[in-house]
């Protein structure tokens, strides 16, 4: 049974629950009238194979297999938390801390692994996964007191320009369970310098998309959803992290070729020993930009078999070969025990980008540089 139809009988079973609940309270014929209009609705967008439409009569219809994460302490959901499945495999939990899991999905799953920055990993068994699953904070996180360093005296506005291309083949191809970080150094400790606005470069289509041989030239619309981390810098890798505020942003197919993301209100310093600005892809979302479940892989039939696939999101992230130094780390969320290794040869295998000499993601940054002290 594929992926319609599984939906398809998830309506009608939660139609037909409906139909019993109605009996009670309206005449037989006006739950016929009710129930014959909502079948000839459905039918009639099923001829359209509206697969967003059913997705959506499933959710508000039948809510078996979602989960709340939630933090033990205050009670609040935690946004974006990782559900990974231990196999190299996983997805997301939404901004409302919620996820769908059910054994039709994931048949061979037993058990789930949840995390997020701040909190103890927590292993849940899918045989009973209950409706709501409270993460437990670190101690540190939780008594931690961030203190907001505020220079004062005169500031100048300075910007390290982004490295960018058009060049449809030299882009990295975002995927749920990778995490991009970008080493940013401090070249004068003395300054004191705010970060306000990340420079990212993004690729939305291909510069020949109209000559392409595809079935329609327009562009196809989407919607995906990033995060943004920032980490110190612990001995040439990203270390702790240097904020705990939620930084997400959309990116659709009418963004400018470098999206420019105010992080001001996040008081994010340079430390005099550099840091790391990770970039990572949650998901594609609806026209609201809420989160949609979205699989780390497809599943492709051939010959000798089904073979999963990881699942890529657009906008591609330009490569380029114009940045001397290596400066761009990677981590498999899923994978390597999350561990961030530099993007090169010997720590990435048949990487095309690596072997036309593509080693670097070119973010730049909008920097706030206050006067020496005097």
């Amino acid at each position: 049974m594929n992926l319609l139809s599984q939906d398809y009988v998830l309506v009608l079973n939660s139609l037909r629950f409906k139909s019993l609940k109605l009996l009670t309270h309206h005449s037989q014929f006006f739950l016929f009238i009710n129930v014959s209009l909502a079948f000839k609705h459905l039918n009639a967008l099923l001829m359209k194979r509206s697969i967003g439409f059913i997705f959506f009569l499933c959710i508000n219809f039948v809510t078996y297999g979602q989960t709340t994460i939630l933090d033990q302490v205050n009670g609040e959901p935690v946004s974006y938390a990782t559900v990974s499945f231990g196999n190299g495999n996983g997805i997301f939990a939404d901004g409302e801390g919620k996820f769908i899991f059910t054994k039709k999905l994931y048949s061979d799953i037993d058990s789930i692994y949840i995390s997020a920055l701040g909190y103890e990993k927590l292993n849940v068994s899918t045989e009973n996964i209950p409706e709501s699953i409270q993460l437990i904070p670190f101690q540190d996180a939780l008594d931690e007191v961030t203190l907001r360093y505020r220079p004062k005296g005169k500031s100048k506005d300075e910007k390290l320009k982004p490295t960018l291309h058009d060049d449809y083949y030299k882009c990295w191809l975002p995927t749920i369970e990778s995490e991009i970080a970008v080493f940013f150094t401090n070249e004068n400790p003395a300054k004191a310098k705010k970060v306000n606005t990340l420079l990212l470069p993004i690729k939305v289509e291909s510069k020949d998309w109209s000559k392409r041989k595809t079935k329609t030239s327009k562009k196809i619309p989407f919607s995906t959803l990033f995060r943004i981390h920032f980490y110190e810098n612990d001995k040439g890798l990203p270390g702790d992290i240097l904020t705990y505020d939620e930084i997400v942003f959309r990116v659709t197919e009418t963004s400018e070729r470098v999206f420019e993301l105010d992080v001001s209100s996040s008081d994010i310093f340079i430390p005099k020993e550099g840091m790391f600005v990770s970039l990572q892809v949650l998901g594609y979302t609806d026209k609201a930009g809420k989160l949609l479940p979205n699989k780390k892989y497809r599943e492709v039939k051939t010959k000798k078999g089904i073979v999963k696939i990881s699942t890529t999101f657009r906008p591609l992230l330009p490569f380029t070969d114009q940045i001397n130094i290596p400066k761009t780390y990677v981590k498999r969320i899923f994978l390597n025990d999350n561990k961030w290794v530099l993007f090169d040869k010997k720590n990435i295998q048949n990487s095309n980008l690596l072997l036309a000499g593509l080693n670097n993601y070119g973010m730049g940054l909008g920097l706030q540089v206050y006067k020496e002290d005097e």
